[in-house]
């Protein structure tokens, strides 16, 4: 057997799953994975004079994450806010506040009863605090969050683009007081405030705001992957419920399976699972919707994700329609000389998927240039142009240590014609270098993807689960001949999440999937013949790959100099009839 293929096993990650979905639960496993967050929030709550930044992401349902996290804080006693003044008749009347319940002939001008709120969307400055409101006799003081609410949670976005309101909180924690009216006596701050927002907007506040980094030196940044190496499986199943349960449905255990595929997918990783909870109620929802009650089981979350895709694949099916229609050249049988099929990623935004590219590379006399046509045309990245130079660096280790190389070559994507970036096709493109050097023919049924090192060493790519399926739907499409496969880095064996019928396909040896460490691997399988080793002089057998490459490029080097000179002169004698 082929050391180089993978077994359907590492093809798709595996769980040890509980027998059933209903198990006790409470709001605070939702908390799973966030013992960074959850310590900084402990932290704040014993510091008087520190407030926080809670760092989350876009997949994150605020007010239910809030309310999980508010529950591991210890319940605080009421406050009150009391007006006292001094003996003397023209003293200065002041606002405090007191943990106990004041006399009843001292009036209570607050209440600081609420454990939390969230203020968020459009923010105004009474909405923080308070207001006065004017009675038949007299005028009372209505509290804002400030003075009702021992923590008060505020969305960076919505206060952060109203810069009057985010200077006046700035100053209220600077001065430890705010005023309702320059007639009233300033209210002391007597609560924490909780910022919400991304990490990197912490970073550029840090670098901006001095009275930012001095009063919110907490960051409670939360992570969007849960380890199953650090927590169990039934963790996440809990974690499943509580959203399940606000979103109104019900797990049925055979369920479970298609969640947390869809969850690895998300993160692409087989031992970690997605903690975004926006993308998994939604999910949850649509399936509710489809299956038309809310007990879900392993049929309603397929039927979920299946109209997720449809509604959202309309790229890759007219993507599909150009190769079906020959509008796009790409062969997936036969052999072919300076030819390979490379896998790339279209990410549309709301939807990435798998597409395959032919690469072409043309050699010719020159001086040792290996040209990006992609860079030339103003079509390939910064990242792509990397790559075409790491992999110019490993033909020049292996083939021109002592002289130049009398050689230049054209690598192209065929047939593209938009913006190409990232080094994931430098394997394919030095294959395929290799490939027209030595005019050796590459096996057009297997396609490949992974960044190259100047040792030629196959690093991880991004995508390999797309780039995988796409060349699979494509064969697929065409016939499967059991000759199709893909070759991809053995760095990415744990990203592996593929569809079942992918992994069936592998099953019944129609389709393979080969898992390599390095370069000579891959053009081994490509070219099926070795690669070759080189000897003390650096020299390669005659019958290897490289042999040929080596053969190839001393005689672009006019190794034969001495005979072309003889027969030179043997002409000229000839002319002068000497000879």
């Amino acid at each position: 057997m082929n050391p180089t293929l993978l077994p359907s096993a590492k093809l798709a990650p595996q769980y040890h799953l509980p027998e059933t979905a209903t198990s006790t639960y409470f709001l605070s496993h939702l908390l799973l994975g966030q013992e960074r967050a959850v310590d900084a929030f402990k932290l704040m709550t014993k510091i008087d004079s520190q407030h926080l930044f809670l760092g989350d992401f876009a997949g994150v349902d605020r007010p239910l994450f809030i309310k999980a996290l508010v529950s591991q804080a210890d319940t605080p006693s009421n406050n009150y806010l009391v007006a006292t003044k001094k003996l003397s008749d023209d003293a200065e009347i002041q606002f405090k506040w007191q943990a106990a319940l004041p006399a009843q002939n001292v009036g209570i001008v607050a209440k600081q009863e609420s454990l939390s709120c969230y203020l968020q969307g459009t923010i105004r400055r009474a909405d923080l605090l308070g207001r006065m409101v004017k009675t038949d006799k007299n005028s009372l003081y209505k509290p804002g969050a400030l003075a009702s609410n021992h923590l008060v949670f505020i969305c960076l976005e919505s206060i952060w683009q109203r810069e009057n309101l985010w200077d006046l909180l700035m100053q209220i924690l600077h001065d430890g007081y705010y005023r309702i009216n320059n007639e009233l006596a300033p209210i002391p701050v007597n609560c924490k405030i909780i910022l919400v927002g991304s990490g990197m907007a912490y970073s550029q506040l840090r670098l901006e705001d001095r009275k930012f980094t001095y009063h919110f030196p907490l960051l409670a940044e939360m992570s969007n992957e849960v380890d199953l190496i650090q927590h169990p499986e039934s963790a996440y199943v809990q974690w499943l419920n509580v959203l399940a349960k606000d979103e109104g449905v019900e797990l049925e255990a055979s369920s479970l399976l298609p969640l947390f595929w869809y969850s690895s997918r998300l993160v692409e990783h087989q031992q970690r699972l997605s903690l975004n909870m926006l993308e998994i109620k939604q999910l949850l929802a649509q399936a509710k919707a489809y299956a038309g009650r809310s007990l879900l089981n392993a049929a309603s979350i397929a039927k979920a994700l299946e109209k997720l895709k449809f509604r959202h694949n309309s790229s890759e099916v007219y993507s599909a329609q150009s190769f079906d229609d020959n509008f796009i050249n790409l062969p997936t049988k036969g052999t072919m000389v300076g030819q390979i099929n490379g896998l790339t990623v279209i990410d549309t935004g709301d939807y990435t998927y798998g597409e395959p590219a032919r690469i072409t590379t043309s050699v010719h006399y020159g001086d040792g240039e290996v040209a990006d046509i992609e860079r030339k045309s103003e079509l390939g990245g910064n990242i792509h142009t990397k790559g075409m130079m790491i992999l110019s660096a490993c033909l020049y280790r292996i083939f021109g240590r002592d002289a130049p190389l009398h050689l230049n070559a054209n690598i192209v994507f065929e047939q593209s014609y938009q913006e190409i970036d990232g080094d994931s096709a430098s394997l394919a493109e030095y294959c395929c270098l290799m490939s027209a050097i030595a005019e050796q023919p590459i096996v057009q049924s297997l396609a490949v993807t992974g960044a190259l090192d100047q040792f030629g060493n196959v690093q991880a790519i991004g995508g390999v689960n797309e780039k995988i399926e796409g060349f699979y739907t494509l064969c697929q499409r065409r016939g499967l001949t059991g000759e199709q496969g893909v070759i991809i880095p053995k760095a990415n064996v744990l990203q592996l999440n593929l569809e079942p019928a992918v992994i069936e396909a592998v099953n019944k040896g129609l389709f393979h999937v080969h898992a390599i460490e390095h370069m000579d691997e891959a053009v081994e399988i490509l070219m099926q013949m070795p690669a070759g080793v080189a000897n003390e002089d650096n020299d390669f057998a005659s019958e290897t790959l490289y042999g040929l490459v080596q053969q190839r490029l001393d005689k672009l080097a006019g190794q034969d100099d001495e005979d072309v000179e003889l027969n030179f002169f043997a002409k000229l004698l000839a002319k002068l009839r000497i000879i």
